[in-house]
């Protein structure tokens, strides 16, 4: 078995996309794995650590064929605050509003219920739902990139992950691997502070237009808490932001509003939410939904954005998509 290099050897693009090739390929120990994952992660990964191992998952990735202006919405999980699946939501608002969505996930790795959970709590059949991705992308809008489907070289790096139970830099790798290829995103991280640092990697590797968000309490999504950290990245380069809640004209609110729970208790608030149900859930969805909005292009206005989001609930084409993603999925 291979040894990897300590923790406190940085790793330039090139070497670490050989040291996660090694690692993805079953070259390594799992204990080992776990150490190096623990270790990398408590002194913080470099942009060129983070663009070389996702280079290393996107090169043993199986793809799909997606639509013209396909985007991606995700955050890095394991920012502990067990909140309900706010970027699932998104995905069906922003579907809704005509914005083909390849949604890239898994199951909880280190929260309650990732995006799976939910969405099969919801009675999505997850397994069909892998099979007819391509389809139901290019039929409806969106479709559900499971890990395990597209990344089969994670399969023996979930359990080491969910062991460790702590995020490590494999939050980080997913959303840079989209198997659809995508070139717009927006991508929530738990690290205010790692905002520029995960830019630079995503600049690394290149994009259209995505967006890096994190509330500034360590939520990997647009927060309403108060302020967040945002990083617009646009080919080689970014900029930085600050944004609050009061770009789509909706009331501040604690995380404590949007906690969640298990697969079950999300899934009942999910359909609540596309029921019509107000409160901080929504609000969130719609401040997160607008980002991805501008984020594809569709819209260039935060208002506009979101006053666009909120169609897509109050007239139920959100509630619709569901169900006829439930349908396809078959």
């Amino acid at each position: 078995m291979t040894e990897l290099p300590t923790a406190d050897t940085q790793l330039t693009e090139a070497e670490a996309e050989v040291v996660f090739g090694q690692i993805l390929d079953g070259e390594v120990g799992d204990e080992e794995i776990g150490r190096f994952l623990v270790d990398l992660s408590q002194r913080s990964e470099t942009a060129e650590e983070i663009a070389g191992a996702a280079r290393a998952l996107r090169a043993r990735l199986v793809p799909i064929d997606a639509p013209d202006g396909a985007i991606d919405v995700c955050g890095t999980g394991g920012d502990g605050h067990h909140t309900l699946n706010v970027s699932t939501a998104v995905s069906l608002v922003v579907a809704a509003c005509g914005v083909p969505v390849a949604k890239h996930g898994n199951r909880a790795a280190s929260s309650k219920s990732g995006a799976a959970d939910t969405l099969e709590a919801l009675g999505l059949d997850m397994e069909a739902a892998g099979r007819t991705a391509e389809k139901t992308l290019a039929e409806i809008g969106i479709c559900f990139l499971f890990a395990k489907n597209h990344h089969p070289a994670m399969g023996r790096i979930q359990p080491i992950r969910q062991r460790l139970g702590c995020r490590t830099i494999f939050n980080l790798m997913g959303p840079l691997s989209n198997p659809a290829r995508v070139d717009r995103q927006l991508i929530g991280i738990a690290r205010p502070a790692y905002v520029p640092i995960y830019a630079r990697a995503k600049a690394q590797l290149g994009t259209s237009f995505t967006m890096i968000v994190s509330g500034d309490e360590g939520l990997d999504e647009l927060s309403l808490a108060g302020g967040n950290e945002v990083a617009e990245v646009r080919g080689s380069s970014f900029a930085m932001r600050r944004y609050d809640a009061s770009l789509v004209d909706v009331p501040n609110a604690p995380v404590e509003a949007i906690r969640g729970d298990d697969a079950i208790y999300n899934a009942r608030a999910l359909k609540a939410l596309l029921h019509g149900a107000p409160g901080a859930y929504r609000d969130a969805v719609v401040f997160n939904a607008a980002a991805s909005l501008i984020v594809s292009g569709t819209s260039t206005e935060w208002d506009d954005a979101a006053d666009r989001a909120r169609a897509a609930l109050d007239i139920g084409a959100a509630e619709r998509l569901l169900g006829q993603w439930i349908e396809m999925a078959q």
